[in-house]
């Protein structure tokens, strides 16, 4: 049975080309112009995967993003003319599990939903704790929060998702290539040294708090959050 995506865009244009795009890679698409019409077009069918503009009458997005998240764990990727951080931090906030910033290349946006989907077990969302406690470190993803020996520290969104992916398996050793594709989601095709400058921005705010975990370089195949 096809994968079905609900499209929330009061934009016709991008919506019908939305669609067509969708349909030709096998996806089963039903299309809303607002977003009072998205949420009960998402009640009805419960779509596997919604795709949801910000900016709409009736409701916005990160409300509508919000209702859905109060009723289930469907996977939502947001689409944002709007590439401010604080957007994206207020898309992630609302539950988003991905934000796309118009205009986009239509290669781009089908990766994101694969791997949102691969990250997805029947095309449900898995229910994983949002928040990880260590010793005096806090990773809040549903306050959109990093704690460093009880003070608040600002990290801007990837870096806040690539802590929280590392650390959300302790002790796991992750590739670049594996990072790129699970916390930017979608194979990346351009220099994988961008870990490397996050991993080195994340180490500035976290060296010698504490001794009893680490973000840690594994020589020759990537990084892992190694907890002693």
């Amino acid at each position: 049975m096809a994968v079905s995506i609900l499209i929330v865009e009061d934009d016709r244009n991008i919506r019908e080309l939305l669609q067509l795009y969708l349909e030709k890679e096998g996806y089963a698409v039903t299309i809303a112009e607002d977003g009072g019409q998205g949420m009960t077009k998402f009640r009805a069918i419960k779509p596997d995967l919604v795709l949801l503009d910000v900016m709409m009458p009736v409701m916005d997005g990160w409300t509508v993003c919000k209702t859905i998240r109060s009723e289930s764990n469907t996977p939502v990727i947001m689409l944002t003319a709007k590439g401010e951080t604080d957007d994206k931090v207020n898309g992630l906030r609302s539950g988003a599990d991905d934000y796309v910033t118009k205009p986009f290349e239509m290669r781009e946006l089908i990766a994101r939903i694969e791997a949102v989907l691969r990250r997805t077990e029947n095309g449900v969302a898995e229910k994983k704790p949002r928040r990880l406690v260590f010793d005096k470190l806090v990773i809040d993803m549903e306050a959109f929060e990093l704690q460093i020996d009880g003070k608040k520290v600002d990290a801007p969104p990837k870096e806040m998702e690539l802590l929280f992916y590392l650390a959300s398996s302790p002790n796991r050793v992750y590739t670049r290539n594996q990072l790129l594709d699970e916390v930017w989601g979608f194979d990346y095709f351009g220099d994988s040294r961008t870990v490397d400058v996050h991993v080195k921005r994340l180490r500035e705010k976290l060296e010698n708090v504490s001794d009893q975990w680490s973000l840690r370089t594994v020589w020759g195949v990537g990084y892992k959050f190694e907890v002693l």
